[in-house]
């Protein structure tokens, strides 16, 4: 078939010449087709995911359950598949800019490495539980008929070449609410999703929201997942969800984030453009001061503190700890007026937000590893003022644990977890761990509960968050992330997300019954 004219004709021209220079797999990454036959195509390329990621955009989560439990028992596919589909229809559905849409997929790589700590008849249930709601919310807007992220025209994005820093390009296209020209922008890095992930970072550090954070992280970590053939296609969501909430911005008439002025002064001020990063430890009782300074002292200040400690040498991931420790008090420090520290609590969200930022930072080129450990400190006391109230546990809530053995400790815990006894729970982890027994059972029994409650959408993040966290914080603190989640997993027990008592998450216990083990 010949082209019907001489534009459609040029188009399938520069189309082929840049997929000839890209090469095949990036091509098609970025959904630029080479035969004429399938021009016009509405979809992202889906590859070897298509049919699973349809049955996941066409069926109902009640009827969809039952048939990933069967191709799981039958070994037709296996949970890394299905999480890699479920991102897929996660981001043609939604695109990075549905509220439910994007804690679905930022629960999607903790759900699986949950996974991977249960027993073999248990394995699939974290998995099924994220691809229930997910499939729940596919089909609250729409089901197959809701379609987000459409493929690129390649002769279009060809036009889009940088004329200068690209990640500013980007930031800048975002701040205009210009979608198109940010996505298209993106598409030029090439076949490197590292390349791509730098070149997001601007737009990433330009406003301060947990989920901008978490969301780039847990979606450059699904790259990783799938392959970077699917490189472009997951992280152009990025783009959207910033331009979606600069839009909110305006909309609200709110003002501009203050980091925009301030991470750039602070930098100039400390001289950090460029600088080569130190690898100093100043020890435990400077990173424990760091942390309260963070954790007490206004934004600006936190933010500063954190210049101060770069430019003074202080190794990055010495500061990331000093921050991941200030966010932790957030959680220790939540008064019992506030009753719930679990789902968007200010200490589960200052805590996932910090190790996402941890976590970019050891990926990242040097200059977007300082800036974002800036706006990592800013963004730690972003939920509220510090709570002035001990931190759990008090002295009253020790008094409460008659016992001291292992067994006995754990035992106490899950009581403690049932009754959502938040100062009881801390308490018995306080003193499991002072009394230096193993880390593992502990989570074995958070893991339980973090599969089997709602946790208002964030249950599958904190834990990993937790476990990340508690590995790379020096042994004089890092119990503290334990004591921690088991405060956070008591005060999920039984509620669902509208803190309605008495649920579990949506479909747990029919997953249980399809697997045949105990709910």
């Amino acid at each position: 078939m010949m082209p019907s004219n001489r534009r459609e004709f040029l188009s399938d021209v520069g189309r082929g010449m840049l997929a000839a220079g890209l090469g095949a797999s990036l091509a098609n990454a970025l959904g630029f087709s080479t035969a004429f036959a399938v021009e016009g195509s509405d979809s992202i390329p889906l590859g070897k995911y298509e049919k699973l990621v349809e049955l996941m955009r066409n069926t109902p989560a009640e009827q969809l359950q039952p048939m990933l439990a069967a191709k799981i028992l039958k070994g037709e596919t296996n949970l890394k598949q299905l999480v890699a589909a479920g991102s897929l229809a996660n981001a043609v559905t939604f695109g990075g800019c549905d509220y439910v849409g994007f804690h679905t997929a930022m629960a999607m790589l903790p759900a699986l490495e949950m996974s991977g700590q249960l027993s073999a008849a248990r394995q699939p249930l974290p998995v099924l539980k994220v691809l229930y709601r997910n499939a729940q919310q596919i089909q609250n807007v729409g089901g197959a008929s809701t379609t987000t992220l459409h493929e690129l025209d390649a002769l279009e994005a060809a036009e889009h070449a940088p004329e200068s820093d690209l990640g500013e390009q980007i930031r800048d296209a975002c701040r205009n609410i210009d979608v198109d020209k940010g996505e298209k922008l993106l598409a030029t890095v090439g076949d490197s999703p590292l390349e791509a992930f730098n070149a997001l970072q601007p737009a990433m550090q330009d406003d301060l929201n947990v989920h901008r954070f978490v969301f780039a992280h847990r979606t450059y970590g699904l790259v990783g997942l799938l392959g970077k053939e699917y490189s472009y296609s997951l992280l152009r969501q990025c783009v959207r969800f910033c331009a979606n909430h600069e839009q909110s911005r305006i909309e609200h008439k709110q003002p501009e984030s203050p980091i925009r002025v301030l991470v750039p002064k602070l930098l100039d001020q400390y001289k950090l453009v460029g600088k080569k990063l130190g690898t100093r430890d100043p020890g435990d009782a400077a990173v424990d001061e760091l942390s309260q300074v963070i954790y007490r002292s206004s934004r600006e200040q936190a933010a500063e503190a954190v210049a101060a400690a770069l430019a003074e040498g202080i190794d990055p991931e010495v500061v990331g700890e000093a921050i991941s420790l200030a966010s932790n008090l957030y959680v220790l420090r939540q008064g019992a007026d506030k009753w719930r520290t679990h789902g968007d609590s200010a200490g589960v969200h200052s805590s996932d937000a910090t190790n996402a930022w941890r976590n970019m930072a050891r990926v990242a080129e040097t200059r977007h590893a300082v800036s974002g450990l800036i706006v990592a400190a800013y963004h730690a006391g972003i939920q509220s003022a510090p709570f002035e109230t001990p931190p759990y546990p008090t002295d009253e809530h020790r008094s409460l644990v008659k016992v001291t053995d292992a067994t006995e400790l754990l035992a106490e815990t899950e009581d403690a977890i049932r009754h959502n006894d938040q100062g009881r729970a801390a308490a018995a982890i306080q003193i499991y761990g002072e009394r230096g027994y193993a880390v593992e059972p502990v989570y074995e029994l958070m893991l339980k509960y973090a599969v089997s409650e709602d946790g208002r959408l964030h249950g599958e993040k904190y834990y990993q968050t937790v476990r990340e966290e508690y590995r790379t914080i020096r042994p004089a603190f890092r119990w503290r992330q334990i004591v921690g989640l088991a405060r956070v997993t008591t005060s999920a027990y039984g509620y669902n997300r509208e803190d309605e008592h008495g649920f579990r998450a949506a479909g747990y216990e029919d997953a249980c019954k399809l697997l045949g083990v105990e709910a």
